[in-house]
């Protein structure tokens, strides 16, 4: 790519931004960031990077736009765009759910320009881009979305960024990434929201300091729900149908669960415990995580 746009330069964007400058995988990287407090660190932290007011003047400088807003944001900055962009620009983006967004993204962008979504699956508890990480998608899942309207040219020039991005890619419908990631990321961190605000109920009832003895379970939930209010929201609301079935099915089996500690269904508690156990396990056979103690923490 000569020239790349970030728009949007949060944790996701800074570390793009770093990694493109480390990589010399641009001439030159332009910076769209609405947020004066974001502006205020990029440039205390002086990242690489040209900061523009209006990305619709450099338009015609631009190969590549990648969008690392919250999802709410994109349909007006899509038709910010619309007049300058063209069937040669490529277009991309970081959004966690994606058939609700790719409506959006079908419905107001201009006709005969490509969108190639993906999901690059990094990311953490902070926010902003003095968190930003040049390594961050090193070695990490880059789910590629292929519909209908994709345009393959586009999609492999896509896949070959993220490549080059360190990250392992695959692609995915977006009615399938919607299902699996309801699953694996939205619903844990909607049970992380809910279990600190569970707390903070049970804190304020029983009137006792209950965050001052929070065990390793409470505090390691408590990272997770630490995470960026925005963006999960819109996540949340992007992906309403499935989150909404994972929210059912969490729920049948925690009654499940209530029932056989109720009954003290020694038996079935034990082996749905040593079941859930062995997923840890996978998971560290498939390198999602590092088999330490405590997660590697001193």
């Amino acid at each position: 790519m000569k020239n790349i746009l970030i728009i949007g330069c949060g944790l996701l964007g800074s570390s793009l931004l770093r990694r493109i400058k480390k990589k010399k995988l641009a001439k030159k990287i332009f910076i769209f960031e609405k947020s004066k407090k974001n502006l205020s660190k990029i440039k205390k932290l002086k990242l690489p990077g040209i900061i523009i007011q209006k990305p619709e003047d450099v338009m015609s400088e631009i190969n590549m736009i990648i969008f690392c807003t919250p999802m709410s944001e994109y349909k007006k900055i899509i038709l910010k765009l619309n007049k300058s962009l063209t069937k040669n620009h490529i277009i991309t983006d970081v959004g966690s759910s994606k058939s609700n967004s790719l409506k959006i993204i079908n419905k107001n962008l201009k006709k005969n320009i490509s969108w190639v979504s993906s999901h690059p699956i990094a990311g953490s508890e902070v926010s902003g881009p003095e968190h930003g990480k040049q390594d961050l998608f090193e070695g990490k899942w880059c789910v590629l979305i292929k519909d209908k309207k994709t345009n393959f040219r586009h999609l492999k020039l896509v896949d070959t960024f993220w490549k080059k991005m360190g990250s392992k890619t695959v692609l995915m419908s977006p009615e399938k990434h919607d299902k699996i990631f309801s699953i694996t990321s939205h619903l844990p961190h909607l049970i992380a929201y809910n279990l600190i605000k569970t707390a903070q109920t049970f804190e304020k009832k029983q009137k006792h300091n209950l965050i001052k003895f929070s065990a390793g379970g409470l505090r390691d939930f408590s990272r997770i729900a630490a995470s960026n209010e925005v963006m999960w929201r819109d996540i949340f609301f992007d992906n309403k149908t499935n989150v909404s079935k994972a929210i059912n099915l969490f729920i049948k089996n925690l009654n499940e669960f209530k029932k056989d500690i109720n009954s003290k269904n020694n038996k079935l508690i034990i082996k749905k415990l040593i079941q859930t156990k062995k997923v840890r396990s996978q998971i560290i056979k498939l390198k999602q995580d590092i088999n330490l103690p405590n997660f590697g923490r001193d």
